[in-house]
């Protein structure tokens, strides 16, 4: 795994570098250079499963080399909806606190809001009724966040994964609609760089951004594989004084 660094030698631009992937995989990725993980949630949190899958689901993460930071994956049943004339806010606001809850006894401070099949606008509804209707989602779920000590970091796709929430600065529009500081942006490159943001994009997002992953725009790789530069980005991020998440469950 490559080393992030900052344009001041000798300082990391990241106070901490993690990766995606299983929670059986964490000691070859420490070996790698990663100091935390990100997970999935229907993997470690299982929300859709009892109290006693998660704690054996607890137990595997204790012998972990690595801390979880972060889960990703937020929404995965095909009967919740975010958006559209099916929306069923009440049973999503009752998933996520479960999911928050257990996250909280995880140690791990970020749910990564994708979700692209969730969140997907219908044919037939506009984006302004989908805009309204994830604000007011927004607003229920940052109280359930606060509560258990989570962020909620809201993450744009790319076009070909979901039609809503493509570009950083629609996301950023949002968070700042539901005005709760539990309710955040994820600031990923790879579809950041997929969708043709750019360094100024990132840049108008940064006063909600908490957080953010790395990929080439070429096979979705790790940095340092097919050259991508991700340079004047890291710019962007040193001069918002943005650090990132420490491991350990530990945000800046």
């Amino acid at each position: 795994m490559p080393r992030l660094m900052a344009e001041t030698p000798g300082k990391k631009l990241f106070s901490a570098v993690g990766i995606a992937t299983q929670l059986d995989k964490a000691a070859a990725m420490k070996a790698a250079g990663a100091e935390f993980l990100t997970v999935g949630v229907g993997d470690l949190l299982v929300p859709d499963k009892p109290e006693a899958e998660f704690e054996k689901n607890l137990a595997k993460l204790a012998a972990s080399p690595l801390s979880v930071l972060a889960c990703n994956g937020f929404i995965r049943p095909a009967n919740l909806h975010c958006v559209g004339p099916e929306a069923n806010h009440d049973l999503i606001l009752e998933w996520a606190e479960t999911t928050f809850r257990r996250m909280k006894k995880t140690g791990g401070k970020i749910i990564v809001f994708g979700s692209g099949g969730a969140r997907k606008i219908p044919n037939g509804w506009t984006k302004e009724k989908a805009d309204e209707q994830f604000v007011a989602l927004l607003k229920g779920m940052g109280p359930l966040a606060e509560a258990h000590g989570i962020t909620v970091t809201i993450e744009q796709l790319r076009a070909e994964e979901c039609n809503y929430i493509n570009h950083i600065g629609e996301g950023a529009a949002l968070i700042r609609a539901a005005g709760h500081p539990n309710i955040r942006l994820l600031a990923d490159l790879y579809h950041m760089a997929v969708m043709g943001d750019t360094p100024a994009d990132l840049k108008a997002a940064m006063d909600v951004v908490v957080h953010a992953e790395i990929a080439e725009k070429n096979g979705r790789t790790v940095p340092a594989v097919n050259g991508d530069d991700f340079r004047p980005f890291f710019r962007v991020l040193r001069e918002a004084n943005y650090q990132g998440a420490q491991h350990r469950g530990q945000m800046e």
